[in-house]
Parts: structure tokens; C-alpha cells; sequence
């Protein structure tokens, strides 16, 4: 305790240098090494320490002090605030200090002014810190890079070390709850209540100094059920009113790294993210908030019907009715309900493979099979077929091959026909998110229990079956149903337009994730497909030869050869968009910018609104959002009047960074709009799913204020 109050007091008065003496590394990185006008810069000043040697963060606690810059910049260079990374919790004597051990790389982003003149530039600045180990001593160092000012920006040799300093700064996000307990006449308890879900270890409160009150370094902690915690602080007041914001970072350890979350704790109701980092409110628990969810879940399962993405299944479901309309009731109701069991069985499987990535520590969410192009190319390829059959190329029989066998389940009638109607329904409508559906799938994606997703899968499923099954239990209501007859067969032909309307929206999705030099590879390979039909109808089917499996067998090996090795199908490439790269979706649009949680602090550390897009290709959903309420005059125009940030994310596989984000907002998937307002400490604006023009005019106008 003496040598940490000792060395305090030398940091602060001692005026002689003694960084000689001192034994921390410092140097400053740039994550581009040439820039535009009007960019904004990340540097980072790394320092890095040897054995028990440490540093400190911004609030050093009981002893100890942040390390500090002083910047020597030019006149169209500004600095911004110092983005700290989390530390560790380091208790000696009695005391707790918040330190840094070995690195540590404090961010800071550098704005480049609109009129800064071409040419080289030097970024120089003088750091101060404090190093403690047997002893303390201040340290200071002079630091320096180049950067040069032009038409283009250049990443740096340390961009990629920089990005992955940017991954142990605080996130936004966390699901918690504070209260004030145990009041006494300066001092009161507070507890903290924090939903960090399974894996988490080790939680803990660090907070920022307030020179109102004090929060003890000691933390009581009690698990309250699997990836629930209770934290426990003791807080000291130094004035006559007790806080109501106490600032911090909530940390926990997951596996073998430490995570924080920057939040502001208001005691006595729901927490609020940290100023300049905001996130929407926490996920509210309990029963009634889990049945009202799960009503939502139900809506949102029964508007599926209604999206674009299961038109194709409703043809077919529209000629069922046609074939069953002058049935038996008894056969009606029993394809009905199989139907409907189909529809369940895949939400189920759809459920356990949700459930099953979760306890594997993956990140999942609504629609991710359409992230994998093997799985949309099968799918492409039953859809195919599944026209095909419908045109009457060919017909199937026992022994079929497993494409075969699906695309004519999905044509014929009878109890298999209905089942895997429902199988594919339930496929291609995750390609759509209905109103209500992304909230309560992302509230069960949210919950501390994996479990508890299985019922709201099955309550979405539910929704969607009910219409046909309503009407399958009421077979009169299908007397307005045609008697079948030779026009039966005129528009059995014609549902299979919308199949092969489906396959090719499919081929789409994969060329976007395998690259367009793949394109004429995947289109090859239906093309394939379709003649093996074609064979296999005309001279297996219509004249019995069967040689002609030998023609099938080859063409099925072309399409094998082409996937594996030319269209490389299981092995989609990574995107290397750049993230100031301009992205226009229409040749008027709007000018997007790549979305990172760097980019936002970016804007917002200018004072500027931003308007975030999280979308993908494959969700429809998305598609009409963009062209009816996004991508319109009115929205470009509010944009520029409001100097406003466009960003946009669209990779066609989400990764853990995304999908982080996504749940953070409660939504399990695409679509979600955000627009975030120009002063930092207000949270961002979450969008309803589907959009009109003036909800999101509505948003940018008070995201202006």
C-alpha cells in the first residue's frame, strides 16, 4: 500500500525525467497509412509490459492513475476521446487497482478535416503513465508516425493488430438490472442483477470515477441460476444527493478471454448503456412477458403465409385444395393435419439445430441455413425438379433418387405429399421475417435457458399451419373449389412457374456467396439437372431403356465434378470489401458505407445521426424494405439535409459480430434498421421489421434534434 501511495505522489511531482528509469514500451499506430480528407483515422498507442509489470485504466481505483496523451497535431487533425480497453481487477493489501498486464492499446480516433491539404503529415504525441510492480515510477515517452493526405486511403501495416485491439474494447448490450439495497446514512449497497447467459465466469462491476461517490473495489457475487448473476457493490456517497447514473464496465470471463460490456447502472430501474455506445433497453423476463412473446410468435407464424418467400408452397397448397376439394371430409382433415405435422416436424429440427449450436458456443440466427450455399443449392435443385415434374417431364416412382424422391413428394398428393409440403414450406419461409417474428425469435434467442427456444419454434409453426388446417378441418368452405376436370392439368403446368421462379432467386443467393465467376458453374450444374430429368422421363420412364441410367449417372458425376471442383461449393470465399469503400445498391442510391461498431463510434463521435441497415440478399423481407422505404428520393434527401451516416451490412454469411449485434437489439435476424441520434448518450432508434416511408423519415427527423 505505502509503495503504490509513494509512487503516486512521485508521478505527480516529480518534474526531473525519469522515463529512462521506467521500463513499459510505448509506440503510436496508425491504421491507415494514407487518407482522404474527411476520414477519420484510428491510432493506436501500444504499451506493453513485462512479467508482473502493469499500467493502469482510466480509473486506476483505491491507488494508481490512467495513462495520459498529450497530442501535437496539425491544425485539420483533431483527437478524439480514448477508447480503453478492459482491464483486470488486481487487489493487494486490501486495495483494488484496475490494470494491464503485458499489452495494452489504447484507441483513439483522429478526425482528418474536409479541407485538409494534400501531403504528408506527422502524428506526434507525448505519453505519460504509471508502471507498478515491487515498485512505482511515472513513466513518458514522445511517440510518432507518418501519414499521408491524398485521393485514396490505405490500410496500414498495423490495421489488422488494430482491429483486433478494437475486439477487447467494451461492448454494448448487457441484460441487466440495479437497485439500491441495505441504506445506511452514507453508505448503501448496490446490487446488480446481470443476464450474461451460459459460459460466463468470474462477473464483476468496474466502475468510473465520480467525485459524488465511490464504488468499493470488493465485489459479493452469487449465481442465481444458470448464467444469471447477482453482483453486489458497496457504494459511498461524498455529497447531500445519492446517485442515480453510475457509470462502469460489467466484465466477465468467457473461456479463456475477458469480455466487458460498457453500461450506466441506474439504481432502482433497468440499466442504460454507456454515453456514446448506446443499445436499446434490456430484454424484459418473466411470465407474462414470455406469453406475450409467444403470442407474438404465433402472429408472426401465421403472417408467413403471406410473405413472398412461401408463394411457391402455396401453389402448391392452392392445387391440394384444388384435388381434394370434392374428397371425402375424412381424407380433407387427415392431409390437412399432416400438413400441419410437417410444418411442426421442421420447426422442431429447425429448433434442435438452433439449440444444438448454442451449447456448442455458436452464433445463430433466423435464416442461417440460407447462409450456406451447399444447403441453398439443394434446395435450388429440389425446386428444379419440383417444376419439372409439375411440366410432366417427368414422373417418379420407388427407387428414385433422393432429389427425386423430394421434388415429387412435394408435387404428388396423399400423406407424403402433404408432409414435405410442409418441410419445404417451412424452409424457404425463413427467408422472410413477418412483423413480430424477428422480436420474439430474438426474446427466445435472448433467454439464459437454450430450451425455452423449442416453444417458440413450435408456436411459429403452429401459426403457419393454422389457415390450412382450419380449412382442411372445414371441408365445406372448399365448395368454392372448381370440379376437377381436364383444366386441372393446364394449371397443374402452370405452378410450376413459380418453382422454377424459386430455383433461380436460389442460384442468385449462391452466385452471391460463391462469387460471380462461379455463376456459369452453378447455372451448369441445374441445367445438368434438368436434362437427367428430361432423360430419365422420355427413355427410362416413356420407353423403358435402361442404359439410359448410364447418360444419368454421367450427368450426375458432371454435376458433382463441377460443384466440388470448379464452383467449389463448401468453400464459399471471405468478403474483402474495404470498410470506406462507397456502396451504391441502385445507380441513384443511397451512398452506404460498410458497417462496423468502429464506423458507428466513428460518426457519432462527430456529432453526426447515422442510419444502420442490417440486410442480406436471401432475406425478401429486406429486398421490399430497400425498395419501398430506404432507397426512395425522400430518404436520400433527408440524409444529406440532416448530414447524416449511411451504413450498411449485407455480407451474405453473418458472423459473430454481426449476429452480436443483432441480438443486442433483440431481433435473431435480418432485417433491423437502426437510426442513431446525433447526440451520442441517446440510444439508437430500432424500426419495426417491415417499414413505410414515414416510420423511417419519422426516425431521421428526430435523430436530427
Amino acid at each position: 500500500m505505502v509503495r503504490v501511495l509513494l509512487g503516486l505522489c512521485l508521478w505527480g511531482i516529480l518534474a526531473w525525467p525519469v522515463a529512462a528509469a521506467t521500463r513499459t514500451k510505448v509506440a503510436l499506430w496508425l491504421d491507415s497509412e494514407a487518407v482522404r480528407p474527411g476520414d477519420v483515422v484510428w491510432a493506436g498507442v501500444q504499451l506493453r509490459m513485462s512479467g508482473k509489470l502493469h499500467t493502469y485504466w482510466q480509473y486506476g481505483g483505491d491507488a494508481g492513475g490512467p495513462t495520459r496523451i498529450q497530442w501535437q497535431l496539425p491544425t485539420h487533425v483533431s483527437a478524439g476521446e480514448i477508447q480503453w480497453p478492459v482491464p483486470e481487477k488486481l487487489e493487494e493489501s486490501g486495495l483494488y487497482t484496475y490494470v494491464y498486464y503485458e499489452e495494452a492499446v489504447l484507441l483513439i480516433p483522429l478526425k482528418i478535416a474536409s479541407n485538409a491539404p494534400a501531403g504528408p503529415v506527422d502524428i506526434r504525441a507525448k505519453v505519460a503513465w504509471l508502471e507498478c510492480e515491487t515498485t512505482c515510477l511515472p513513466g513518458e515517452a514522445e511517440v510518432s508516425a507518418k501519414l499521408t493526405i491524398g485521393p485514396e486511403q490505405r490500410p496500414s501495416p498495423r490495421a489488422e493488430a488494430l482491429a483486433e485491439a478494437r475486439k477487447r474494447l467494451p461492448q454494448t448490450g448487457a441484460k441487466v438490472t440495479a437497485r439500491w439495497t441495505l441504506p445506511k446514512e452514507d453508505t448503501r449497497f448496490l446490487e446488480v442483477e446481470w443476464e450474461t447467459g451460459p459460459g460466463a465466469q468470474e462477473p464483476d462491476f468496474f466502475p468510473l470515477p465520480d467525485d459524488t461517490f465511490t464504488v468499493a473495489g470488493d465485489t459479493s457475487v452469487k449465481e442465481l441460476s444458470p448464467g444469471r448473476w447477482l453482483l453486489r457493490k458497496e457504494v459511498k456517497r461524498h455529497g447531500a444527493q445519492w446517485p442515480t447514473r453510475i457509470p462502469g464496465v460489467l466484465v466477465a470471463r468467457m473461456g479463456d478471454e475477458q469480455r466487458g460490456f460498457s453500461i450506466t447502472l441506474m439504481p432502482g430501474g433497468e440499466a442504460q448503456a454507456a454515453s456514446g455506445t448506446s443499445a436499446t433497453p434490456p430484454v424484459k423476463t418473466g411470465l407474462w412477458a414470455y406469453i406475450i412473446q409467444l403470442l407474438g410468435a404465433f402472429v408472426g407464424g401465421f403472417i408467413l403465409n403471406f410473405m413472398p418467400c412461401v408463394l411457391p408452397v402455396i401453389s402448391l397448397k392452392i392445387l391440394g385444395f384444388v384435388n381434394q376439394g370434392h374428397s371425402e371430409p375424412r381424407i380433407v382433415r387427415r392431409l390437412g393435419l399432416i400438413y400441419g405435422a410437417g410444418v411442426l416436424a421442421s420447426f422442431l429440427a429447425l429448433a434442435l439445430v438452433v439449440l444444438l449450436a448454442r451449447l456448442a458456443g455458436q452464433s445463430v440466427s433466423w435464416g442461417i441455413q440460407l447462409q450456406n450455399p451447399v444447403f441453398v443449392m439443394v434446395l435450388a435443385a429440389v425446386m428444379t425438379l419440383v417444376g419439372l415434374n409439375l411440366f410432366g417431364v417427368f414422373e417418379v416412382m420407388p427407387g428414385s433418387g433422393v432429389l427425386g424422391a423430394a421434388s415429387a413428394l412435394a408435387a404428388k398428393e396423399g400423406a407424403a405429399g402433404a408432409f414435405f409440403n410442409g418441410v419445404l414450406a417451412t424452409f424457404l419461409a425463413t427467408a422472410c421475417t413477418a412483423p413480430m417474428l424477428g422480436a420474439a425469435v430474438g426474446f427466445a434467442f435472448a433467454q439464459p435457458w437454450p430450451a425455452l427456444i423449442i416453444p417458440f419454434f413450435l408456436v411459429i409453426g403452429l401459426g403457419m399451419a393454422l389457415p390450412y388446417v382450419v380449412l382442411a378441418c372445414n371441408p365445406a368452405w372448399l365448395k368454392w373449389v372448381p370440379k376437377p376436370g381436364a383444366w386441372m392439368e393446364r394449371f397443374k403446368q402452370f405452378m410450376g412457374f413459380p418453382m422454377l421462379a424459386t430455383a433461380i432467386w436460389l442460384l442468385s443467393l449462391a452466385i452471391e456467396a460463391l462469387g460471380a465467376d462461379k455463376g456459369v458453374w452453378l447455372g451448369l450444374v441445374l441445367l445438368l439437372i434438368g436434362m437427367a430429368a428430361w432423360v430419365y422421363g422420355v427413355w427410362v420412364q416413356g420407353r423403358g431403356r435402361k442404359r439410359a441410367w448410364l447418360v444419368i449417372l454421367v450427368l450426375v458425376a458432371f454435376c458433382a465434378y463441377f460443384l466440388e471442383n470448379m464452383a467449389r461449393w463448401r468453400h464459399p470465399p471471405e468478403s474483402s470489401a474495404g470498410q470506406d469503400e462507397i456502396i451504391r445498391l441502385h445507380p441513384n442510391g443511397i451512398e452506404w458505407r460498410r458497417w462496423s461498431p468502429e464506423a458507428v463510434a466513428a460518426a457519432r463521435a462527430q456529432g453526426r445521426p447515422v442510419l444502420v441497415d442490417f440486410t442480406a440478399s436471401w432475406c425478401l423481407t429486406c429486398q421490399v424494405n430497400a425498395k419501398t422505404s430506404l432507397e426512395i428520393p425522400e430518404v436520400r434527401e433527408k440524409l444529406k439535409a440532416i448530414n447524416a451516416v449511411a451504413l450498411l451490412e449485407n455480407s451474405y454469411r453473418k458472423n459473430k459480430t454481426v449476429m452480436d449485434e443483432l441480438a443486442r437489439h433483440g431481433r435473431a435476424g435480418v432485417p433491423l434498421v437502426l437510426v442513431y441520434p446525433k447526440d451520442a448518450s441517446k440510444p439508437p432508434i430500432v424500426l419495426p421489421e417491415l417499414l413505410t416511408p414515414k416510420m423511417v423519415l419519422n426516425a431521421l427527423e428526430e435523430a436530427a434534434r
